[in-house]
């Protein structure tokens, strides 16, 4: 049954950190969730954007309690200051969205020096996760949702190369990004339910939608993002599995969803399946053990 957000719980006194949220599908995500009733919290590598995407909010949703925090993904520096301010202020938090990304960029090196489709999509959110895990653990009902991608089965994950020296394909880079989200995604649920933790991990993809990530595509492609959604799905019908996985009440833990039509390319969200390297645990037990040696971040150990 494909998820209808017009039947979803209200979100009264419910708080959700979503990164990337000035724009795209973070954008809509903020959107529809704020409607719910629920605060936001737009976690956003260019705080002037991220204070204009609040104010488009609010014009539309006046009683929305939307908040700005700057957050750079591709700077680990950056994302344990984001994460330590949010300690401090809060002592729970209901939802952790990890959206923000970039797709195909020319070859660059984060300020860590980690390739940055790798660094931004993926390894600045197992920081800011493992971060803010107490806070979510602190919180009944609370979710981590981890978006990937369609493109997560163009992998694999280049274990001894992760940052492409020996020659970058951005499309491979892209894909190796997208799969670490989702094998972290899975990899996370299993060592919640370990623990004992009630937290759910839970991973979304958008399908195909129009929103500015296309951006490094070559030639037609990028020029053909802004209208996808006459084809495929619109920035806010992209938004609908995230919305799910964040807020359906069939949802489980390790539970990906994702349009329901043309592939997974477009349509109303439903739980979709993926790759067998994604679900394989041992790729998870890798993706974790090379995570933390390159971040030196640690938890649920």
């Amino acid at each position: 049954m494909a998820f209808d957000l017009s039947q979803a719980p209200r979100q009264s006194g419910r708080c959700a950190l979503i990164t990337g949220a000035n724009i795209g599908l973070g954008y809509e995500t903020a959107k529809a969730f704020a409607g719910l009733g629920g605060s936001v919290i737009l976690a956003c590598r260019n705080v002037q954007k991220a204070q204009a995407a609040r104010d488009s909010i609010l014009a539309i949703h006046p009683q929305a309690e939307i908040l700005v925090e700057q957050l750079d993904l591709s700077d680990l520096a950056s994302v344990r200051a984001c994460a330590a301010r949010i300690l401090a202020q809060r002592q729970t938090l209901d939802l952790l969205i990890n959206n923000a990304g970039i797709m195909m960029p020319p070859y660059s090196l984060s300020t860590d020096g980690f390739e940055s489709q790798f660094a931004a999509n993926y390894l600045g959110h197992f920081v800011l996760t493992g971060a803010l895990l107490p806070l979510l653990n602190a919180t009944p009902g609370a979710r981590v949702v981890t978006l990937s991608s369609l493109a997560h089965r163009w992998g694999p994950i280049r274990y001894d190369d992760p940052h492409f020296t020996q020659g970058y394909d951005k499309r491979r880079a892209y894909g190796q990004s997208k799969l670490a989200c989702l094998v972290f995604a899975l990899e996370l649920q299993r060592r919640l339910a370990a623990s004992g933790a009630g937290t759910l991990s839970v991973a979304a993809h958008p399908g195909v939608a129009a929103t500015n990530l296309g951006q490094h595509l070559p030639g037609v492609a990028r020029w053909l993002m802004p209208v996808a959604g006459l084809i495929f799905n619109t920035a806010e019908g992209g938004a609908w599995p995230t919305l799910y996985a964040a807020l359906g009440q069939d949802i489980a833990g390790g539970d990906y969803c994702g349009p329901s039509r043309m592939r997974q390319m477009s349509g109303p969200a439903t739980k979709v399946g993926c790759s067998r390297t994604a679900r394989d645990p041992e790729q998870g037990r890798k993706l974790w053990t090379l995570s933390e040696q390159l971040t030196g971040t640690h938890y649920l150990d």
